[in-house]
């Protein structure tokens, strides 16, 4: 019944901001499996659907935005399939049975503007091996998950860096109950980040920035990520309603929006996130002295690399935390001066 009552709040929240009724419904297709972890929002009831797939159904019915055709099996992503499909929606995790013929139809049709693709929460915990066309997945989405110190239990801070239509339904700043991955393999200079983690408003801190959504794109396809989702109580706010709307059409080439990869603003994202864990005052001014974008990039880098070696249970990884952290804190420091 709570389920049925937000899913009522998010219909009546999307009807009168949704897309126009004279555009055909987009077509999506939305894919839940889970092959190792699986999430409450994607766990099916007997012989019902899951939390997830009845609320992605019913956010697209809302306003006319799209339609969705949801499925737990990645074989039925075919290349005759991927025709009648406008945008795909992941929310999985592990190794998918994805042919290797399927995921480079899926790239040569999201290349040539033709697919969107959409990754909510887990998408970063699913990869498998992949040699063939274009990109693996982990490259095409953008990261890979690499843990996630912010349990399901921990209040966040999530921010926008990022004046982007698809971060501002959740405004400049919210609070919120999440479970947050950070990331490997995550380039930022191929992808535009939205939204991060903001340290003054989380009370667990790390040295290093985590980015929680971003978009990008590969030739002429759209690509929309967010770490978002993992909760049913963020699946029954409308904000994220409103923001799973935006990104479908966004992806769908429906909407306006930059996708160019802004690593500046991650840069100082990581400087902000440094200065913040080592406690200083004055966070923002300092960040306003920064006026060296060579240095900006290199530290940005240094900065993110701690994650590699923050410490975990093992104390022998302490000391090499403490001279890396140590290193560029005080380069950090000098650079920031008044």
């Amino acid at each position: 019944m709570r389920l049925l009552l937000a899913l009522v709040a998010i219909v009546f929240s999307l009807a009168a901001g949704a897309a126009g009724a004279a555009e055909a419904p987009i077509r999506v297709l939305y894919l839940d499996q889970s092959v190792g972890w699986r999430h409450r929002p994607v766990t099916r009831p007997a012989e019902d659907l899951a939390p997830s797939e009845t609320a992605m159904i019913a956010i697209g019915k809302a306003g006319g935005a799209f339609e969705t055709q949801v499925t737990q099996d990645a074989r039925e992503i075919t290349p005759e399939r991927l025709k009648s499909v406008d945008v795909l929606v992941f929310y999985t995790t592990g190794a998918l049975p994805i042919s290797p013929q399927a995921w480079a139809a899926v790239q040569q049709r999201f290349a040539a503007g033709k697919l969107g693709f959409v990754g909510l929460h887990s998408a970063a915990d699913t990869a498998w091996a992949y040699e063939g066309p274009g990109l693996d997945y982990t490259r095409f989405v953008g990261g890979q998950f690499a843990g996630h110190p912010w349990t399901e239990d921990q209040k966040v801070r999530v921010k926008a860096i990022d004046n982007h239509p698809l971060a501002a339904p959740w405004g400049r700043s919210v609070d919120l109950v999440e479970e947050i991955y950070q990331y490997k393999r995550f380039d930022p200079t191929a992808v535009r980040v939205i939204q991060s983690l903001d340290y003054a408003g989380t009370p667990l801190k790390r040295p290093y920035a985590v980015p929680v959504s971003w978009v990008r794109t590969v030739g002429n396809g759209r690509l929309f990520f967010t770490n978002l989702g993992h909760n049913e109580a963020t699946w029954a706010d409308p904000r994220f309603a409103d923001q799973i709307v935006r990104a479908v059409r966004w992806t769908a080439w429906k909407a306006r929006g930059d996708a160019t990869p802004n690593p500046r603003e991650q840069a100082i994202d990581q400087v902000r996130a440094l200065l913040t864990y080592a406690g200083e005052s004055d966070v923002e001014a300092k960040l306003a002295r920064v006026q060296d974008e060579a240095w900006l990039l290199s530290i940005a880098g240094r900065i993110a690399a701690l994650r590699e070696v923050y410490p975990g249970k093992p104390e022998a990884d302490r000391a090499k935390f403490e001279a890396a952290y140590g290193a560029v804190l005080a380069e950090v420091r000098a650079k920031t001066a008044s």
